[in-house]
């Protein structure tokens, strides 16, 4: 059916807005409560990195981002996998990835505190630790993730079987 000159819908009436769709039109990225979900999440997760690094305050090789985000990798690869092998992205698998995914582990993980620490590393004079770290972060980090993936593709597994 071609669109109604007049924005009316199929139904005959008028939307609301003719400029917005329904919200569950709208992509995700711009519903309110994706947004808020993420920026709940990313608060939590920025906070915890940040009091580890105040914590663990590290002198030469940034020890404590490079843990991080090596931790965080690994979360984020077993927690994506967790979900997509209960369902599809819907209803509170959603939420969760929202939340808990995008939200607390993209908030505790850090590619700005990386590039800088490197950037650093590099103006110091020390070239070959920064290639390192710069190296190291990415292959160990997809392996992090990977590891992430297996680990939660073997607990599925597992507890399918004790059923």
């Amino acid at each position: 059916m071609p669109p109604d000159p007049a924005g009316r819908e199929p139904s005959g009436e008028l939307p609301l807005d003719s400029d917005l769709g329904a919200a569950a039109d709208r992509p995700l990225h711009v519903r309110p409560a994706a947004l808020a979900l993420v920026a709940l999440g990313g608060v939590v997760g920025t906070g915890v990195r940040a009091a580890l690094t105040e914590a663990f305050p590290t002198a030469g090789f940034p020890w404590t981002v490079f843990v991080v985000n090596l931790v965080g990798s690994f979360a984020l690869g077993a927690l994506l996998e967790g979900l997509v092998r209960r369902g599809d992205d819907s209803g509170r698998r959603r939420t969760v990835r929202l939340l808990v995914g995008t939200g607390m582990i993209g908030g505790f993980t850090t590619y700005s505190a990386f590039a800088l620490d490197a950037a650093l590393l590099f103006r110091t004079g020390d070239a070959a630790t920064a290639i390192a770290y710069l190296a190291a972060t990415v292959l160990i980090g997809a392996v992090a993730t990977w590891a992430g993936i297996v680990v939660a593709s073997l607990h599925r597994a597992g507890s399918e079987g004790a059923r």
